[in-house]
């Protein structure tokens, strides 16, 4: 989060869920070539495409299975999700499409639901909205008549949708319709914009002329105010044909209480938008979780900060606010993130999870059951990992991963479900293969491992071995029980989960994945030493599978890779590392030294790893430009009008910027952080940059004449460490909102403790206080009395603030009217 962020009051969107399957497409009334064809899934903000299924091949029922989270970076009316379907020719065209308004995310916040596929066409897919202002005058002619004009002036448009990527070229249409009259004026075409400034007058006669001496007062008859209106349409001007933007409909009545009525109209689909019938084409079940945050300045989250970042210190930990928090929310996994993000960002984490590990094993009676459960030990160890961890999967296992997934060898060794010509042999030898692969990339990786997750790996060991002395494997069997169990075995499971693979795999490499996640969790289980861990398998197949790992070099691999994770020495690189891939995909970019604004953008595919940046004219040719990331002096987004389009961003070098334009919202957003990740410790980093582009002797920016100035505006803070990465004051902002939610829970957990205070013992507790862990209720009390006093004050800041900026006024530009639409 930028400094001068500190004061400001922020409003922050995300998006997560799962596009988990479709049904019957198009098995009603759809074209035969339907049958035959492909299908795959898209995510749009309005009408810019985020995100893309892979292609699944003739089914009608197809099993996506794929999870998606991005932030939002811009306001936004729908969310849509379409299906396509690919036929022979390579053309993808629409199958049906749902569409949820921003307004009613809230409905299925969470829970998956079956949404009917809606009709797709050129006129229902619209967005943006247009200012209008229009007023009646009273026009006395050359004779002395009266008439009676209506004048419409088109101010500006806003959010118009983007043409093959770029801005459009909009005008607009302005017409005065009734039942015996249509009468229409243009505006001028603005050129390669999204927001065109209009600012044209139409005027348009409303009555016929009368004598003035009859008429001294304006009176607009009954039968006419009531049947005109006025019609604003929206077009992209085109060589071919134009294209339809969107429209708005106002009637001419509205001005019978004011004589003037200036608003903003949210632009609506062709009022003969088609619906289809339920499931005539289709259905789709999806996931969707979109989740606002309203975040104060940085001062307001001072108190609760504070409570939260003493809990390492608290005794009995209990106590503290942050363990309590976990007790509230002990059903809602996702709720400790925020909580363990924030102590992270203050180097509280470690002391944390050690106390409230050391609580858990007080209560753990055998060995072989430590760290099981879900508790809020692990939900934290859980949560750090994916966190710190990312960067660590990416460079131990995606290079094997994308081996496995892109030779997609048959691996089945269950002779129940082998297909008729696999060769058990061969299926079994690429198993052991991958099996062999994987395990030594991960046993070979310690080098690797974050330093926090050594830490913690490290106090997991001391605290194991103190609780069970008389068992000298347990040691191992904290950490490995988190390394291998919940880390690398997940991810090798779900590597699309972990941005190792860009989609969820098939129904074979998923089982490819799963006998290689199952066997590579029993070589790192640790259990017991003197125990046969072919007994671990109830499977015949994977029994006599596993018997070819049965060595002691296996044992003594993972012995010696968990010390090492474990460890306090320093862990120095060794060798020269491995170039991973980090991020790739096609972009737009500009030839470095042109003048011409808007010329000489080519297709590209970017590449990414932890070494270099690099282009290419397509996917696996070799590089036309390799720039080393130890040269990246910034990266930043660039204004929209610099080229007109949206998405650019630049890589600063030494000479001059490389601009580039992702393909959306989304995109750049990823762009600009995993660039920003590689080049983070660059000690040559600038401080300024231009937002804008040096075209015709000038930065458009602020004017400046000479092109190798510096810069006119600040960049993004370095992110020299893992802790500025971390937005606190949203994490505490999530943290108010969570104790919120919860705040009859806590009311409960207050009632327990005084019913253990007063009975002096836990005998008269209710049934429902066993869900909270309360050592100390006095002190537990005191907590929960300083979290009421944080809560009560940050509800005044947040009622202070919505009071400080009101509510928009419908008709104002951050709250536009609905207008008339199908």
């Amino acid at each position: 989060m930028a400094e001068d962020d500190d004061t400001k009051i922020r409003v922050l969107q995300s998006l997560r869920g799962k596009i988990c399957e479709a049904k019957n497409l198009g098995s009603c009334s759809g074209p035969n070539w339907l049958r035959d064809g492909c299908t795959f899934c898209t995510i749009s903000l309005d009408q810019e495409e985020v995100y893309r299924t892979k292609v699944f091949e003739k089914n009608l029922s197809p099993f996506y299975g794929e999870d998606f989270y991005f932030e939002i970076p811009r306001a936004f009316q729908y969310l849509s999700f379409y299906v396509y379907a690919k036929t022979v020719i390579q053309r993808a065209l629409p199958i049906g499409k749902v569409a949820i308004r921003k307004e009613d995310l809230s409905k299925y916040s969470g829970k998956e639901h079956w949404f009917g596929l809606q009709p797709v066409d050129a006129n229902s897919e619209v967005q943006g909205k247009v200012h209008l202002e229009m007023r009646l005058n009273e026009v006395i002619t050359d004779n002395g008549s009266v008439c009676q004009q209506l004048v419409v002036r088109i101010i500006e448009c806003q959010g118009l949708p983007l043409v093959n990527g770029q801005s459009c070229d909009p005008y607009a249409t302005v017409s005065l319709v009734g039942p015996a009259r249509s009468d229409q004026k243009k505006t001028k075409v603005k050129k390669k914009t999204s927001n065109p400034q209009f600012g044209e007058t139409f005027y348009f006669e409303v009555t016929r002329s009368s004598s003035y001496t009859k008429k001294s007062h304006f009176q607009v008859e009954e039968e006419d105010i009531d049947k005109l209106e006025i019609k604003v349409d929206l077009w992209n001007n085109s060589l071919a044909q134009d294209v339809f933007l969107g429209e708005t409909r106002v009637s001419v009545k509205i001005l019978r209480r004011n004589s003037i009525h200036q608003a903003w109209y949210l632009l609506q689909p062709k009022g003969n938008c088609k619906t289809s019938k339920a499931d005539e084409l289709g259905s789709l079940r999806l996931n969707v979780t979109y989740i606002e945050d309203t975040v104060l300045p940085s001062a307001c989250y001072e108190r609760l900060r504070a409570l939260m970042l003493k809990s390492p210190d608290v005794k009995p930990i209990s106590a503290s606010a942050a363990h309590i928090l976990g007790d509230l929310c002990r059903e809602r996994y996702e709720a400790v993130l925020p909580m363990v993000r924030l102590l992270l960002h203050h180097n509280s984490l470690v002391p944390f999870v050690t106390a409230v590990a050391a609580l858990e094993l007080e209560n753990t009676q055998e060995a072989n059951t430590i760290f099981r459960g879900n508790s809020l030990a692990t939900r934290c160890i859980d949560d750090m990992m994916k966190i710190v961890g990312r960067s660590y999967l990416t460079m131990t296992l995606k290079p094997v991963l994308d081996e496995i997934c892109d030779t997609n060898k048959s691996c089945e060794i269950d002779p129940l479900k082998q297909k008729d010509g696999d060769n058990p042999d061969a299926n079994k030898e690429n198993l052991q293969q991958f099996v062999q692969k994987v395990f030594s990339s991960i046993t070979q990786s310690s080098v690797s491992c974050p330093p926090i997750m050594s830490d913690v790996f490290r106090s997991l060991r001391h605290l194991a071995s103190k609780r069970f002395p008389d068992d000298p494997h347990v040691q191992y069997s904290a950490v490995s029980s988190f390394v291998f169990l919940r880390f690398f075995a997940v991810a090798v499971l779900s590597p699309h989960t972990y941005q190792l693979r860009p989609h969820h795999p098939d129904n074979e490499l998923t089982r490819t994945l799963t006998l290689i996640s199952k066997t590579i969790q029993t070589l790192g289980s640790w259990g017991s030493l003197s125990r046969n861990k072919l007994s671990s398998f109830k499977e015949s197949y994977m029994y006599e599978f596993f018997k070819s790992f049965q060595e002691e070099k296996y044992v003594e691999e993972v012995k010696k890779f968990l010390d090492e994770i474990s460890s306090n020495v320093s862990k120095g690189s060794v060798g020269v590392e491995d170039a991973v891939v980090l991020r790739e995909g096609e972009v737009q970019k500009r030839a470095q030294g042109r003048k011409r604004i808007g010329k000489n953008f080519k297709k590209r595919w970017l590449r990414v790893t932890n070494r270099e940046l690099s282009y290419h004219k397509h996917k696996g040719k070799e590089p036309l430009c390799v720039i080393p990331v130890e040269t990246i002096l910034g990266v930043e987004k660039v204004d929209d009008n610099a080229f007109s389009r949206k998405n650019m961003f630049q890589v600063m070098l030494s000479e001059r910027p490389l601009y580039i334009q992702a393909s959306n919202c989304v995109e750049v957003c990823d762009w600009v952080e995993v660039l920003g990740q590689v080049s983070r410790c660059n000690p040559r980093r600038r401080s300024h940059h231009h937002p804008s582009a040096y075209v015709s002797g000038a930065w458009l920016c602020c004017r400046g004449l000479n092109e190798s100035h510096p810069g006119c505006k600040p960049c993004t803070p370095s992110l020299a460490s893992l802790q500025l990465e971390i937005d606190c004051d949203r994490e505490t902002e999530r943290i108010f909102s969570l104790f919120s939610a919860n705040y009859s829970k806590l009311h409960k957990m207050e009632d327990a403790c005084s019913s253990i205070s007063v009975y002096q013992g836990p005998q008269k507790e209710q049934e429902e206080y066993s869900l909270f862990t309360i050592q100390d209720s006095k002190e537990t009390f005191r907590t929960i009395r300083d979290i009421y006093a944080v809560l009560e004050d940050l509800r005044a800041q947040h009622e202070a603030t919505r009071n400080a900026l009101g509510t928009a006024k419908y008709g104002s530009q951050e709250n536009p009217i609905v207008g008339k639409g199908c």
